[in-house]
């Protein structure tokens, strides 16, 4: 799939979705399960591009593991079975599988280099690799370590107390994993709390970690034990579906099984102060997780400042929160995402440009955008930067544009959604 032209919605949606599984969940199963000693079971885990990077990285080196539609099998012997890989891993665009697997490789007893495709190549990696030199990695790499293409060559770790400078989970997640084969204990403090789906899991798997608050310490003296893993919806993706239902006149449509780990639900939080009619039903605990199903109707929506705390509950879902807010009556301020920067792309800039090319009053700062509202939305041809995000908040957009919306590139959208477009069609 390359360019794609899509018209405008002259109807209201309805209907049920289940959106794919977690992406960050899926990841971060296969890392455990493929470290941990016995048989790992995944259900509903994210047939996506970027999660498969991660399943290749472990088969290379020498974990067998299996996969049957969404239901994913491993045969974990533990860590001292993984072996040297005979060539380079390759992560495409996953920086998920990049930074994460930077805090695994980094202690394991052999050597590895890593590479990832155009838009990887440009993304920081000083974030992870400056904690993990700390712990006495050995990495190296275009830009003195902070650009791939990387190299690590594995050793015993030392454990140290660790203030995330950044909002990222990927960091603090990195610097766990290092912990497990670091000496002592390793500490990660946060400034503000970001998702937690690597402590929830480190702790399903039987690892030694404690959590206080801020601060979560992991020690390495515990081996993981398999554990099955039911991956609940993906938040993020079904994000896009709640801002369609809130925007197109008339809607009602229902997200089924989508995941509600309280450290990723700013989209729900937002959209409820914007007057948004959202309802969440059969909400229940599944393998550690929050999951429920969550209704949306279209209604009248309002402008708000959103910034603070609540940023990195939400982080990914911005772009599509740019659209959602250029439909509200009033203004809408987004602040301390800088973060959004540092992305598959500036999402600072891509979300800015994509929506003024459609129309709307939307303005760009240091550390987010200012969009004011109610705006009626144009078609136009719109890059997507190779971002799965970006394209799929073109495609809700042309769901209340006037003209049809011709996305430059939408193959990015399989990273994270295969199913997007057959879910859209489907509420059409």
């Amino acid at each position: 799939m390359a360019e794609v032209t899509l018209a405008p919605c002259n109807h209201a949606l309805s209907g049920e979705i289940e959106v794919p599984g977690d992406k960050s969940i899926s990841h971060r199963a296969i890392i455990l399960g493929s470290l941990a000693n016995g048989v790992t079971n995944i259900t509903n885990f994210l047939d996506g591009e970027d999660c498969m990077r991660t399943i290749h990285a472990f088969q290379s080196m020498g974990v067998s593991i299996t996969k049957e539609g969404s239901t994913v099998t491993i045969d974990g012997k533990g860590i001292s079975a993984l072996k040297e890989p005979k060539e380079p891993l390759y992560f495409g665009n996953s920086g998920t599988t990049t930074r994460l697997m930077l805090g695994i490789l980094s202690g394991l007893n052999f050597f590895t280099t890593i590479y990832g495709d155009e838009s990887l190549a440009k993304r920081p990696m000083d974030r992870v690799v400056n904690p993990l030199r700390e712990m006495d990695a050995t990495i190296d790499g275009r830009n003195t370590g902070n650009l791939l293409p990387l190299s690590i060559r594995g050793k015993q770790l030392k454990g140290m107390e660790y203030t995330l400078p950044v909002k990222s989970a990927q960091v603090k997640s990195a610097v766990l994993l290092a912990g497990l084969f670091a000496d002592g204990n390793t500490t990660v403090v946060e400034k503000t709390q970001t998702r937690d789906h690597t402590e929830n899991m480190l702790e399903a798997f039987g690892a030694d970690i404690t959590r206080s608050g801020l601060s979560t310490t992991i020690t390495s003296n515990h081996k993981l034990i398999a554990s099955d893993v039911h991956v609940p919806g993906d938040i993020s993706s079904a994000a896009f579906f709640l801002v369609a239902g809130a925007i197109v006149q008339g809607s009602d449509i229902t997200l089924n099984n989508v995941g509600l780990n309280e450290t990723r639900t700013g989209i729900i939080d937002v959209l409820i102060k914007m007057d948004a009619d959202l309802e969440i039903q059969n909400k229940r605990l599944v393998s550690g997780e929050w999951i429920g199903d969550i209704t949306i109707r279209h209604s009248e929506l309002k402008g708000i400042t959103i910034d603070g705390e609540i940023i990195p509950r939400l982080i990914d879902e911005i772009p599509v929160i740019a659209l959602l807010a250029s439909q509200a009556n009033g203004e809408t301020v987004i602040k301390d995402a800088e973060e959004l920067k540092v992305k598959e792309t500036d999402r600072i800039a891509a979300v800015v440009d994509v929506l003024s090319t459609l129309g709307a009053n939307i303005q760009g700062t240091e550390d987010g955008m200012i969009i004011k509202g109610k705006t009626p939305l144009k078609g136009g041809k719109i890059a997507s930067y190779h971002d799965h995000r970006i394209a799929m908040m073109g495609a809700i957009a042309s769901l209340v544009t006037n003209d049809t919306v011709t996305i430059d590139d939408a193959s990015s959208i399989s990273i994270s959604y295969p199913s997007f477009f057959e879910h859209l069609n489907s509420l059409k």
